[in-house]
């Protein structure tokens, strides 16, 4: 943690003092954590987040056949919940036979359309990923009024 706020941040209002600068997020939710059990007024606080990167973390190779697959399962899916949908007006083994023919068409259907999709985006975009967005800092802010208060409760803390 610093105490030292920087320069010219573009997130801080006027009225708003930084209080304090973390490198993780738990740090500055555990700084203000501490500030509510010890009945600071936390709706004058802020936790903002600066120096945004985002990540894109590889998951693994998609190929015709993987997706396929997955389209596979999603139409399995859709297909045997409109045949739940149809079913329920119907009686004795049709309704089975609904079921069955739900999944079944549903997931053709899916890997067709899974695999046509792939194949239609030329290789471009063959893999696998998770998105996110991190800071590399986390300020905590709050109003003028209650900062000094603040002050002396973070102070505490350490």
């Amino acid at each position: 943690m610093s105490d030292n706020p920087p320069i010219s941040d573009p997130e801080v209002r006027p009225g708003e003092q930084v209080l304090a600068t973390y490198e993780r997020y738990t740090e500055a939710q555990r700084a203000v954590d501490y500030l509510s059990d010890n009945q600071f007024p936390v709706e004058d606080l802020r936790i903002v987040g600066s120096d945004l990167h985002l990540v894109e973390d590889i998951t693994g190779r998609v190929t015709k056949g993987r997706a396929a697959a997955a389209g596979a399962a999603g139409g399995a899916l859709f297909g045997l919940l409109l045949g739940l949908l149809v079913g329920l007006f119907t009686f004795g083994p049709v309704w089975l036979g609904l079921l069955l023919g739900g999944l079944i068409i549903g997931a053709i259907a899916g890997a067709v359309s899974g695999f046509l999709g792939h194949w239609a985006t030329g290789g471009q975009r063959d893999f696998a990923s998770v998105t996110g967005v991190t800071a590399r800092r986390f300020d905590l802010l709050s109003a003028d009024r209650s900062a000094p208060q603040a002050r002396r409760l973070l102070a505490e803390l350490r």
